[in-house]
């Protein structure tokens, strides 16, 4: 399995990427799977961390934590450099899926760039308890503070799979068993009724572009969410929470 691209952030140049603030890097470090490079602390903050042995830590104050991340990033007096998490392969993701036996969706994501809306649909992910996210290496952001931070510690434990070619891989879901539902606004049925009782795929597209056509062509449905005429769309996150949440409300 190959390693997740690397992005690099403002400040000193790294080879590795930098999560900020206190949230993301303490589920970092409660994190076994991670490999850690270095750790930046104030000395206000290296009283309230627990410093894994042998880390090599580096002390500083606010505007020396700054350096290292965006401008204004809200670091709270925490860096972690870390080595990016491995890909998880998606053949382990639906085989897990069917020997457990149960109906929790994956989520797939068609060109959505931005590390704002990536990092946010994983917490909704991570919070209503998605089996995987799936997303392509060429048209989404790799790991970095800014996803990290977004993601509020679920870069950690919700699932990635970054594969090479997303339709093929949505070949593979729909042969595991998977309903394959798009998620589209000009679509005639809500999303509730497209899931009902399936195993779901929840497929979102770009802002304003959507989905490309090779993702529409392997949507077993297309559905939408139903919001008032007077707003034509939600943003991608919010849409995807909804749908999580619907995902999850099934059967209760």
């Amino acid at each position: 399995m190959g390693r997740r691209p690397v992005t690099r952030n403002h400040g000193p140049k790294s080879t590795y990427p930098r999560i900020y603030g206190r949230h993301a890097v303490f589920a970092a470090l409660d994190n076994p799977e991670r490999v850690f490079r270095k750790l930046y602390l104030t000395p206000a903050t290296a009283k309230v961390v627990v410093i894994p042995t042998g880390l090599n830590v580096q002390f500083g104050d606010d505007h020396d934590l700054g350096r290292l991340v965006p401008p204004d990033a809200p670091h709270q007096g925490f860096v972690l450099e870390v080595e990016p998490l491995e890909s998880v392969w998606l053949g382990d993701v639906l085989a897990d899926a069917k020997n457990d036996g149960d109906n929790r969706p994956i989520i797939v994501l068609d060109q959505v760039t931005d590390p704002h809306n990536v990092g946010a649909i994983m917490r909704s992910a991570a919070a209503f308890n998605a089996r995987a996210l799936v997303t392509q290496d060429r048209h989404a952001p790799g790991e970095s503070g800014v996803l990290a931070r977004s993601a509020s510690g679920a870069l950690e434990l919700l699932p990635w799979c970054r594969v090479v070619n997303l339709a093929r891989a949505l070949d593979e879901i729909g042969e595991a068993g998977f309903w394959r539902i798009g998620l589209d606004g000009t679509a005639e049925v809500e999303l509730e009724s497209a899931m009902s009782k399936t195993q779901p795929c929840l497929i979102l597209g770009a802002e304003g572009e959507g989905m490309r056509a090779l993702t529409r062509e392997r949507c077993d449905q297309l559905a939408k969410l139903p919001i008032s005429a007077a707003m034509e769309s939600l943003n991608v996150s919010n849409a995807a929470a909804i749908a999580l949440y619907a995902a999850a409300r099934r059967g209760l």
